[in-house]
């Protein structure tokens, strides 16, 4: 039994995400965390809601609330969607917990020992309007990358170019929309990032089997221009983790918060010590300190490109830097953007499907299949609502719900609602195990090596398999002739409905509880040997037969939808 340390990219608290969120990191890291699981294997998987910096305090603006309750109820929001889509974490926590806040100040603290915090006196621009600084999204303007005219103060949303408000072309206040603006000096604190830079470059050299995505993100960061530069992680903010070294005050640093982008990613160790603090588990150390028993632990994380630079990058540095045995990723699993139909996803803009909207539409097995076998993996890729109608119907309706229909409904008519007595398996159905038992071997390989597509592929292509098996052995006329061959036939296909719970549970867990039930089944394992498997369901075991597994998706939902969403989300 291995022990699989699994995160996704905590979510910004500034509202409801969108399909392209979801499946850019929660959604791949769930179908992991799921097979792992299933496999028998030991999993520890976290997430939370990212509740510091600007986006917090604009929202929560512009909601007109406080911003702790705004940041309180939008966790809860976030984690009952989280539910709806069956994410399966063992813990969704919040940066701006207790634990969190201890541990960035233990590591800030820790980094100024090893000498690798600089005060810097820098210039940041003012807003005269608003009376205060105006650090990272508090300034929006032009991208001088790209030329993006809703650029960010700390990143391009266009480009993903990493910015500081002071490079913004026409800046103005995200607050007020005042172009009032001047440049005044303040300190603090600075992560001395380029001092790592060869310790880092050692590390990613040392992970071969990264995506290439992820090390080409990387080393462009380290490399080009002038290499990995160091990085602020103070901020003039009032919402956020005081700034300390541990338990003591640092000089000079009064008032001022750290960065978001220095205590969210600690949020992913602090998680783990809020899931004990939760009566979840016992000891949060044998999962992040090496010293502690982590050594043996496999950590995977999941993201979109945009946040690989933080995870390769900033996050190691502050690991590394701390000179303590913290675990560290052994595989950054990273994705490229989902688009939406013919332009971008978008939470700031609210264009797209956001996954509160996904739910009141359909149940979350019918989104969770077309994302995760469409997801961008070597590539952009595009949900439209034609390909995800396609998708829903030729997939779950027309290859597995029709499946288990048409072997439910004829047993049911012929044989009654328990599997008939019969004799053994003949070659025919031996071909077909062992048919399938290659193809469940690379359906294995694709899951352990995170290739979601692939395995996506592999799971349709072992559904297909049964029915492909079902015409060509076709129950229904043998059973005018031999019965007893039909019963047989038809034993297999009633085992091999169970198969396809076990094996499509990471993927579509309700459809696949779904069956079991009606199987009438309580424990789903996963099938270690076919030939055993397929035989578990003997003569008289009784079943139900299911309702519709998979509804299809109409032409006229499909317009409907599309006309609801075109406009974006208000």
């Amino acid at each position: 039994m291995a022990r699989h340390l699994i995160t996704s990219a905590i979510p910004y608290i500034n509202g409801i995400k969108h399909l392209g969120n979801l499946v850019g990191s929660q959604l791949p890291a769930d179908l992991y965390a799921r097979y792992q699981r299933a496999r028998g294997h030991e999993v520890l998987f976290l997430c939370a809601t990212d509740e510091h910096g600007t986006p917090a305090e604009l929202a929560a603006a512009k909601a007109g609330k406080p911003i702790a309750d705004y940041c309180a109820e939008m966790h809860e929001v976030q984690a009952k969607i989280a539910e709806g889509f069956r994410l399966s974490f063992d813990h969704f926590g919040r940066s701006s917990s207790t634990e969190n806040h201890e541990l960035t100040q233990h590591f800030a603290g820790a980094l100024e020992r090893q000498g690798l915090i600089r005060e810097v006196l820098e210039k940041q621009v003012y807003s005269n309007a608003d009376g205060r600084f105006l650090p990272d999204r508090y300034i929006e303007g032009t991208c001088p990358n790209c030329g993006y005219d809703k650029a960010r103060g700390d990143q391009c949303e266009n480009c993903t170019k990493q910015l500081d408000p002071t490079d913004l072309l026409n800046p103005r206040s995200a607050i007020s929309g005042s172009k009032d603006l001047e440049v005044r000096e303040t300190k603090h604190l600075y992560l001395r990032q380029s001092a790592l830079r060869s310790d880092l470059d050692k590390w990613i050299d040392s992970k071969s089997d990264w995506p290439v995505l992820t090390t080409s993100i990387a080393k462009k960061w380290l490399h080009d221009g002038d290499g990995l530069q160091d990085r602020g992680i103070t901020r003039d903010l009032d919402w956020g983790i005081p700034v300390k070294k541990g338990d003591a005050d640092w000089p000079g640093m009064e008032g001022k918060v750290f960065y978001v982008w220095f205590d969210a990613p600690i949020e992913y160790i602090a998680c783990a010590k809020e899931w004990v603090a939760a009566g979840k588990g016992g000891d949060w150390e044998r999962w992040w300190r090496i010293d502690k028993g982590a050594d043996d632990v496999r950590y995977t994380q999941f993201m979109g490109k945009d946040n690989v630079p933080f995870h390769t990058l900033s996050f190691p540095a502050t690991i590394l830097g701390s000179a303590e045995p913290w675990k560290l990723v052994d595989h950054l699993k990273s994705f490229n953007y989902l688009n939406y139909d013919g332009g971008q996803f978008s939470t700031s803009q609210g264009r797209g499907v956001f996954m509160d909207q996904a739910l009141e539409i359909l149940p979350a097995d019918y989104w969770r299949w077309w994302l995760l076998s469409n997801c961008p993996e070597s590539s952009d890729s595009e949900f439209t609502w034609e390909l995800f109608q396609q998708g829903v119907n030729k997939d779950l309706a027309d290859v597995l719900g029709n499946f288990v229909s048409r072997v439910t409904k004829f047993c049911r008519s012929k044989f009654g609602e328990a599997v008939p007595e019969s004799g053994p398996y003949e070659p025919e159905d031996h071909a077909l195990i062992n048919e399938l038992a290659v193809k469940v071997a690379d359906y294995e390989r694709y899951l352990d090596t995170m290739e979601v597509r692939k395995s996506a592929q592999e799971l349709r292509a072992i559904w297909v398999a049964g029915n492909e098996y079902l015409q060509r052995v076709a129950p229904w006329s043998t059973f005018k002739e031999d019965p007893g061959k039909a019963a047989v036939q038809i034993r297999l296909a009633l085992n091999l409905i169970v198969l396809y719970a076990a094996l499509s549970a990471p993927f579509i867990p309700d459809a696949s509880a779904q069956i079991m039930r009606d199987m009438q089944l309580d424990a789903l394992e996963w099938p270690t040997d076919l030939n055993d498997f397929l035989d578990q369901l003997k003569a008289g075991h009784a079943f139900d037969v299911p309702d519709v597994l998979f509804s299809k998706i109409s032409d006229e939902d499909r317009a409907n939808w599309q006309q609801r969403f075109a406009g974006g989300r208000s």
